[in-house]
Order: structure tokens, then sequence, then C-alpha cells
């Protein structure tokens, strides 16, 4: 591979997006690693690990700061959002099962989905069979003005994916950077961006019980809501900002650079 040198970057899991990743890093100069897992993926193919830079996907933790200044932590019903392409693989469905459970213990809830794909017929489907109407709706596609006032006017964030593919999820970010608690399954780089029980809530890919009980505990404890989100949000302004991610990359470029296979 000849021409200009030039870097790449990988922020989905190997086996799912893109090929020939290793003859990809072996001509470039840098490569961008979004999360330890993939690091560990691209030593795995055989890649330099000195070659290899971990960073990130950031976000404008300015902005989202601003959000949830006026969110009323003492209404009647607990607010859940997710902002997902209608995949399967984002576990959706695994939210309304749990959704369902809290309802029949007593819990008021109101589920809002943005985002549009091939599986909507199917998760209204499921809002239906489950009884949900009355508290889940589809808001389709949103902008992002849109998305921050779902995030302004919510309690918690929910993002349940499972599979492969899921990196450094974004909208998990951005929930962070808005204050809000986040239940989110374990996936790619998720242990790496949440500390359980400090800054939000992890659960095992396709655990409904978990998300059920993690949904209770927030629902029933104010203080902890507050805790958790305070928590998450220090940690994405912190961590997850845009001008770090872009320093990292600065830094890298201007570091001396490896040879290039010829």
């Amino acid at each position: 591979m000849g021409g200009p040198p030039y870097s790449l970057t990988l922020h989905g899991d190997l086996g799912v997006y893109g090929s020939d990743h290793l003859l990809k890093a072996e001509h470039a100069t840098r490569v961008f690693a979004v999360g330890r897992h993939l690091r560990q993926q691209l030593c795995g193919i055989g890649v330099d690990n000195e070659k290899i830079v971990e960073t990130f996907m950031g976000v404008n933790t300015g902005e989202l700061a601003k959000l949830g200044s006026a969110r009323d932590m003492h209404r009647a019903e607990l607010r859940l959002v997710t902002v997902a392409r209608l995949d399967p693989s984002k576990g959706h469905l695994h939210v309304l099962i749990a959704i369902a459970r809290a309802r029949d213990a007593g819990i008021k809830v109101r589920y809002r989905i943005a985002g549009q794909g091939y599986f909507r017929d199917a998760i209204a489907s499921k809002i239906n069979m489950l009884g949900l109407s009355d508290c889940v709706d589809l808001c389709g596609t949103v902008s992002e003005m849109q998305v921050y006032s779902l995030l302004s006017n919510s309690d918690v964030f929910v993002l349940a994916s499972t599979g492969e593919g899921e990196a450094w999820p974004v909208s998990v970010m951005e929930a962070m950077g808005a204050g809000l608690p986040v239940i989110c399954s374990e996936i790619g780089a998720t242990a790496q961006m949440i500390t359980s029980g400090v800054d939000g809530i992890l659960v095992r890919q396709g655990d409904d019980d978990a998300i059920f009980r993690a949904i209770c505990s927030l629902a029933g404890d104010i203080e902890m809501r507050e805790r958790l989100g305070k928590a998450a949000r220090q940690a994405a302004i912190k961590r997850f900002d845009v001008a770090a991610s872009a320093r990292v990359l600065r830094q890298a470029i201007a570091a001396p650079q490896p040879d290039r296979v010829s």
C-alpha cells in the first residue's frame, strides 16, 4: 500500500466492521483504537502495540453540562430514555421486559425510545403485547437538539446492547455529560467508561432481571440518582470531552513516527 502517510482509526469490533485490518495497520503510521478492548483485539491479530494509541470519541461536555438543571427529581414517574437505532442488537426488548416488570411492581415509568430502524415494528409489537402503549413512546428520528431535550427531561438513560460491534457508545457519553445515571450492558468499552455503582450501573448482556433491579433501585432512591448523575457528569467532563480527544490525536501526530512497512 503506497501513497502518502495515513493513520487508521478503529471504533468497532474487528470481526464485525471492515476487513484486512492487519494489512491496513502495518502500513499506517498510527493506529487509533477506541477503547482498551480494541487495543487488545489489534494486538491479538499481530499489530505492534507500540503503534497503537488508545483514544475515544469525544462529545461537547460544555453544552451537555447545561442540561438537566431544571430536572424534577421528585416527579411521580421515573422517566427513562434510550437513543439508538432500532436494531435487535441495541436491546430494546430487554428494557421493555424490565419495564413491564417494574410496572407490575407498582413503579410509574415513562420510557422514550429515540431512533429509527427496521426493527421498529417488532418493538411496537412488543410494546403492545406487554401492555405498555400508555407509557412507552417511539420518537422516531430526532435531531441533536431533540436528543438534548430528551436527556434534559429524563431521569435515567438505558442502553442494553448485546452481541458485538458496540465500542464506545456516544449516546452513553452524552447521557453522562447531561448528568444522567446510566444503566448499560457490559459490551465493548462500557466497563472502561462506567464504574458500576459510582457513575452508572453495568448489567450483563441480555439480563432482563438486572435491568429490572437497576430500574427499581433508581426509582426508589432519589439520592442515588443524584449521586450517580453528578458523578457521571464529572466523569464525562474529565474523560470524554472532545477537546481532550483532540489533544490525544494532536500529541500522537506530533510524536516521532514509527517506520511504515513498505
